[in-house]
Formats: C-alpha cells, structure tokens, sequence
C-alpha cells in the first residue's frame, strides 16, 4: 500500500436538518489508490489538531459509503442517510474520523445503482441486482480508507460499522480494528428487505428481530 499524505485541512461548521451541529476538521489527501476526491471529517477531540496524537484514546471511525440518494436527497431505500447523522454525533461525542468514501452504490457508480433499483422493483435482491449488471455483489475497496487513516497517524480504530467486510479489510491493510460497534437499525416500509438482504447475504450485524414482534 503506497502512502498518501495530507493535501488541505480546514476547519468547516456542521448542521443538519434535525438542527443538530458540530465542527468538523475535514481533510484532502494525495496519492489516494484510486485517484478519486474522498474525505476524512475529524470530529470531537480530532477535530482540534493541535493536540498531540499520542495523548488521544482509539478513535471512533466510520468509513462511509457515499450515497447521494440517501445522505443529501434523504432516499427511503437505504438507510445511508441515517447511519451518517447518527455516526458524526456518535464520533463527536467520542473523539475520531468520519471517512466519506466515493464509492457510490457499493462501488458500483450512482446510475448503475438506479438501474440496480430498477431491477430490484422486478424482483431481484440488492446484491442479485449488482450481479445482473455485471457487478459483484459488493465493489468497494478500504485501500484509500487505510491510506487516509495511515496519514492521519492513526493504526488502531474503533470501528463504526455492522459490515464484517470494513473490518476485515482494513485488518489485511494494517489497520488494528480494537472493536467493532455498530450503528442504530433505521427501519422504513421501503426499506425492509433491503436491510433484511443486509443481514441474510452480507452478514451485517443488524438487529432486525423486533420487526416480527
């Protein structure tokens, strides 16, 4: 794995529509595998980079996937949208990075994923759907991740994620995962079986057991 390094840093205010706010430390990086625009959002005692390293406890981190549909537009076939708000209050609180991945439609690209919704509305499940176009169930690659988390000067991470597959990627790149803690469940009526297929195909830690009570 090459090494990136650290481009721009600037500190930018949050708010969300919910009116929750913070500040964030957001990140640019070169040398990135694979050529594209990600970013890190240092949150909480990372958002202060003055701070010396060695005095922070293992941060918070969530690599998430960006997801136009969901984190702007506030889609109710995912629950990308949700995760994110929940993930920047949850790492501010305890001090760690927020890695916003370009990496649309696990990987896929955003209109292929639109054509994956379309055969989705026929019958297909999300990863059946990736499969039909062409795709593999699941695109996405955490090289760029650990290349931003290896420049940030951080090794060791407390993982924000139901996906098995986070972890075990960044545990072959270097990257320690001390635990893994996952996300709140964020249930709608359309997207059910999504999160359902999440569990049954991706092995995603989701509680979805109270669905039948």
């Amino acid at each position: 794995m090459h090494p990136a390094t650290i481009r721009t840093q600037v500190t930018v205010p949050l708010h969300f529509p919910d009116g929750y706010a913070t500040e964030a430390r957001v990140y640019s990086f070169e040398g990135l595998a694979d050529g594209r625009e990600h970013l890190a959002f240092g949150l909480g005692d990372r958002a202060r980079p003055t701070e010396p390293a060695a005095r922070r406890p293992v941060p918070l981190v969530r690599p998430h996937s960006e997801c136009l549909t969901g984190d702007v537009f506030g889609s109710q076939r995912c629950d990308c949208g949700p995760q994110l708000r929940e993930s920047v209050e949850r790492i501010a609180d305890s001090g760690g990075y927020l890695l916003y991945l370009r990496q649309e439609g696990r990987g896929i690209g955003l209109y292929a994923k639109l054509e994956a919704y379309a055969l989705q509305d026929a019958g297909l499940d999300t990863y059946e759907a990736n499969l039909a176009l062409g795709h593999r169930e699941d695109e996405r690659d955490y090289t760029v991740a650990a290349q931003m988390l290896t420049a940030l000067g951080v090794d060791r991470v407390a993982l924000l994620s139901n996906n098995p597959d986070k972890a075990a990627q960044l545990h072959r790149l270097g990257i320690t995962v001390t635990e893994r803690v996952t996300t709140g469940v964020f249930l709608s009526p359309a997207n059910a079986g999504y999160l359902a297929t999440k569990v049954t195909r991706g092995d995603h830690a989701l509680d979805l057991s109270f669905v039948h009570d």
